[in-house]
């Protein structure tokens, strides 16, 4: 009698964290793109995302290097699928948004990097041929006419005379890289577990932009490793790299793939507010109604109606 009564007691305390988080994962996200435009002037943009990536990969190394020793062949055979989804997650996806803090917002970057779910879509369609309902090509045009709309700030004129701010467009990229990554880490499944494939995938990155770190440093300079920027370092190995992810997998886990997914909506919203309140950025109109189309867009292209 007490067992079965005292399992739904856990069960529900468990929910009730993972609901919970469900708000606090989106900041931890958010702090990515707040320190890609707080960092830009002071830390170079390939160095910022190659110590983050290998602080990760150190970080979990203690949890699971037995396990990729054991499987050493696997990861072998995997290495060019790994460097792949490295360069697309933690390269172009790191170092890119980084760069792009120099001449864009955090407010713009967490607004325009929503659209990413909407890319999902169209490259499952593209590359696997799966077919758009007619609700999820309704929010795919909402979304990239919020996306727009952003990006041109409000002025039908900057579109037409494609006059973009280059950070803006970097963060479509990156975007556009980001979707590429998940559609490959879903259709190109492994044997490791979560913290051993982070981890392996976080080395790849690492390798992949270790050429662009030279570049960077015979060009651009090196960052002066102060207290200020060691801290910047380890906030991003654990907020938004390791905490991120594994309070995403906590409500996974809790309340499933569908409320996980809630997350994608709450991240730029967070992102604006973070910004006006930190960063001092101003938010305007075309800030509010794009996110309202952005946000409206991915909820319908993602979601499904509940047939009676």
């Amino acid at each position: 009698m007490t067992t079965a009564s005292s399992a739904p007691l856990g069960r529900s305390r468990e929910q009730q964290i993972a609901q919970i988080l469900l708000f606090v994962t989106p900041a931890m996200f958010a702090t990515n793109m707040l320190l890609a435009r707080y960092t830009a002037d002071f830390i170079p943009p390939v160095a910022l995302a190659v110590w983050r990536w290998l602080g990760v990969c150190v970080l979990l190394l203690p949890f699971c290097g037995a396990e990729l020793w054991r499987q050493r062949r696997a990861v072998l055979r995997d290495a060019p699928k790994l460097l792949v989804l490295g360069g697309l997650g933690m390269g172009i996806c790191g170092a890119l948004v980084y760069a792009a803090g120099k001449t864009t917002t955090a407010t713009n970057i967490g607004l325009i990097y929503a659209v990413s779910p909407v890319i999902i879509i169209l490259l499952t369609r593209a590359m696997f041929g799966e077919r758009l309902s007619r609700r999820q090509l309704a929010g795919t045009a909402l979304a990239l006419g919020g996306t727009l709309l952003i990006v041109a700030k409000g002025h039908l004129e900057t579109l037409l005379t494609l006059r973009f701010v280059p950070g803006d467009l970097m963060i479509l990229v990156a975007a556009t890289a980001w979707a590429l990554y998940s559609v490959l880490l879903k259709r190109w499944p492994g044997n490791l577990s979560i913290n051993g494939r982070l981890a392996a995938i976080s080395f790849a990155g690492v390798i992949v932009l270790l050429p662009f770190l030279g570049w960077e440093m015979a060009h651009v300079g090196t960052a002066t490793p102060d207290a200020r920027t060691l801290a910047i370092i380890a906030t991003l190995i654990l907020v938004p790299g390791v905490g991120a992810y594994a309070t995403h997998g906590y409500i996974t886990r809790h309340l499933g793939p569908s409320k996980g997914g809630l997350i994608l909506y709450l991240a730029p919203v967070y992102t604006s507010l973070l910004a006006w309140l930190l960063l001092g950025e101003q938010v305007a109109a075309y800030h509010w109604i794009g996110a309202a189309l952005v946000l409206s867009g991915l909820y319908i292209a993602t979601t499904r109606t509940r047939k009676a």
